[in-house]
């Protein structure tokens, strides 16, 4: 069994509030005890009872009450809490006092904080300048920003409208936001006139004028002085922040509960990415569940997401203003000027909650930086991990050398439900490896190729019953088409996500990676992440990526690998001698070779296919969903 990092205290779980909801649950529906387990199948076997009870426990602001839950319980005509009205905005900003909203950080040093009051205010004026330009219900707004505390307040102000918000961070190339907001026609575009990064300063301005003439649907453009300078005199084309709208106060615009909120994108690797539109009140009720229930976020605590705008945990970390938290908002490199400045943000901010993504951790695992040694840490107590799985070597690493009385929550689920379908919880053990549970109210189940749920097997991760943060629908799919090859051509009217996942007999999960970059040698099935687990824990092997290359009617093994120093024959059969002994013969490599960085996506995944199209002598079509993509050039004479 895997080394156990991690058990809550009786005080822990009896002051979190999932104890309290899973206790008024218990007293109302006759569960036999206070166990996580329990809880989970009792939302999975009562779907419609949970909902209610969450919708109850969120106390959800409506203007008209919902007459029931769903009105067809079916995987694809599910209408939930139908004849409800409420605004997403009015749901986030319930507050209207001095505690801390959000509180901006950046690799220079800068701080600004906003009280819940100034956000009100801010989000008053804002709106009233959207409606001054004639925004409407369904009107797209867009922002191409840094991660500033005006992105956050435009968000706001568009939701309060009944518009519909989607954003792109400011290291995406002109193609790949332009492959993003050209499907959409946005009429209005927020925009930061530049961004600092690893201690560099990088001038958005011509993008921006490439952008303007490139999108016709734009009635008017928003420069945000970044990060409080003043606006590059050259711009002469759109209308300054600060004189955007004027003082008002905010007006809700009561709507459906599935009436568009975001629109979130695809990856876009390999065509142009897929525009997924994700409804107010499904987004609002899963994000609450995780945060109150899963992530124990309250009033007094602190939030943080190292994310950019271009990623949905953008959009999970702002909705933590539902519980009245404050919100850290970081802008810059996360090891810039060096490994410790986030562990110091923690401590000055008194960081509760913290976010990261195991590719962060892999940095911090190769440096000799050990951050309990150079900071107290003592407001932190739950860290949080998702982007790819949590492999042992981090959340070992965790445990040694952050903090031990941590839960360490490592989430999966992805942009295409804007939330997660495994989580950390509370209650239960946590073991290197795993995550500790399934998401309540989320039926999930790992199916064979016989469409059959297995335990202690790898399957394909599925979800069996509808839940409310389903995607409304594709944008430009009006049959529907689209949407339902990507999620239900595999196991009809199942959703499939597209990740290999094992349910363990305790219904821990451990995750595999995704199943569309599944490795087929000699027709036995391998999720990639079962050789990085194994390849990473050699400590001069900095970073990696596996493919199967197609040949002579098999799959041929294809490891590439970034390193200290030389890629030795020792090293070489160091590396297959444990994939050998430690997983099995079908998982070691043809072919090892060193390359000097891994494509990754600009939310920090690895990009499999990309490599695998060049390996193939196929032309990858779309780089600018690439944060590095001159790394693809050392792929192409292999």
């Amino acid at each position: 069994m895997n080394r156990l990092l991690w058990s809550p205290s009786e005080s822990y779980m009896k002051n979190s509030l999932l104890w309290h909801f899973l206790l008024n649950v218990k007293n109302r529906h006759g569960l036999p005890d206070m166990n996580y387990r329990t809880l989970h199948h009792w939302s999975v076997n009562n779907s419609e009872l949970f909902w209610q009870e969450l919708w109850d426990e969120a106390k959800i602001i409506c203007t008209v009450e919902p007459r029931a839950v769903c009105d067809e319980f079916s995987m694809r005509k599910t209408s939930w809490f139908p004849e409800a009205t409420f605004n997403f905005t009015e749901n986030l900003l319930r507050r209207e006092d001095d505690f801390p909203a959000l509180i901006f950080v950046n690799e220079q040093g800068t701080e600004r904080k906003l009280s819940y009051r100034e956000l009100h205010q801010e989000v008053g004026r804002i709106q009233q300048g959207l409606k001054d330009m004639g925004v409407k219900k369904g009107d797209r707004i867009v922002g191409f920003m840094s991660n500033v505390p005006e992105a956050v307040i435009a968000m706001l102000a568009t939701a309060a409208c009944g518009a519909i918000w989607s954003s792109c961070s400011p290291d995406f190339g002109f193609k790949g936001v332009l492959d993003r907001f050209g499907q959409i026609d946005p009429v209005l575009l927020f925009f930061s006139d530049q961004y600092v990064y690893n201690g560099k300063t990088h001038s958005l301005i011509e993008k921006v004028k490439e952008l303007k003439s490139s999108l016709p649907s734009l009635k008017a453009l928003v420069a945000i002085p970044y990060p409080e300078g003043q606006l590059d005199t050259t711009n002469n084309f759109s209308v300054n922040w600060k004189d955007f709208g004027r003082a008002s106060q905010i007006s809700y615009e009561a709507l459906p509960f599935n009436h568009p909120l975001y629109i979130m994108y695809s990856s876009g690797t390999t065509g142009v990415p897929k525009c997924i539109v994700h409804g107010a009140g499904g987004t609002l009720l899963a994000h609450i569940k995780e945060h109150r229930l899963h992530c124990d976020i309250k009033r007094d605590d602190v939030l943080f997401y190292f994310t950019t705008c271009g990623w949905m945990m953008w959009n999970w970390l702002v909705s933590g203003l539902s519980q009245g938290a404050s919100i850290v908002l970081y802008e810059g490199q996360p090891l810039f000027p060096d490994p410790g400045v986030l562990f110091r943000m923690i401590d000055d901010c008194e960081i509760t909650h913290f976010g990261i993504s195991p590719k962060y951790l892999l940095s911090l695992t190769k440096s000799d930086y050990r951050p309990s040694e150079n900071h107290s840490l003592e407001s932190l107590r739950v860290m949080l991990s998702t982007g790819a799985p949590l492999l042992p070597k981090h959340m070992d690493f965790v445990y040694d050398n952050v903090k031990q009385d941590l839960q360490l929550s490592s989430i999966c689920g992805g942009t295409d439900i804007i939330g997660s379908f495994m989580q950390g919880n509370p209650l239960s053990l946590l073991r290197s490896g795993e995550i500790q549970g399934l998401g309540l109210g989320m039926d999930v189940k790992a199916y064979n190729d016989e469409a059959q749920a297995v335990v202690e097997e790898k399957g394909e991760l599925v979800c069996v019953q509808p839940f409310p943060n389903m995607p409304v629908k594709f944008w430009n799919d009006p049959d529907g088409k689209k949407y339902d090859q990507a999620y239900f051509n595999k196991f009809p009217g199942v959703w499939t996500q597209g990740d290999y996942i094992k349910i363990t007999s305790e219904e821990a999960v451990v995750v595999y990676g995704r199943s569309d970059a599944t490795l087929n040698p000699g027709g036995v099935r391998i999720g990639t992440a079962e050789i990085y687990r194994i390849v990473e824990q050699f400590p001069w092997i900095i970073d990696s990526i596996v493919v199967g290359r197609p040949k002579e009617g098999d799959i041929e093994v294809c490891l590439f690998v970034v390193l200290e120093g030389e890629l030795s024959d020792s090293r070489i059969n160091d590396i297959k001698k444990r994939l050998r002994s430690e997983a099995s013969p079908r998982h070691v490599p043809c072919l090892i070779h060193a390359v000097p960085d891994i494509p990754r996506t600009l939310s920090g995944k690895r990009v499999e296919k990309a490599v695998l199209n060049i390996l193939m002598g196929e032309e990858v079509s779309n780089q600018d969903a690439l944060a590095n993509p001159q790394s693809l050039e050392a792929f192409a004479g292999l």
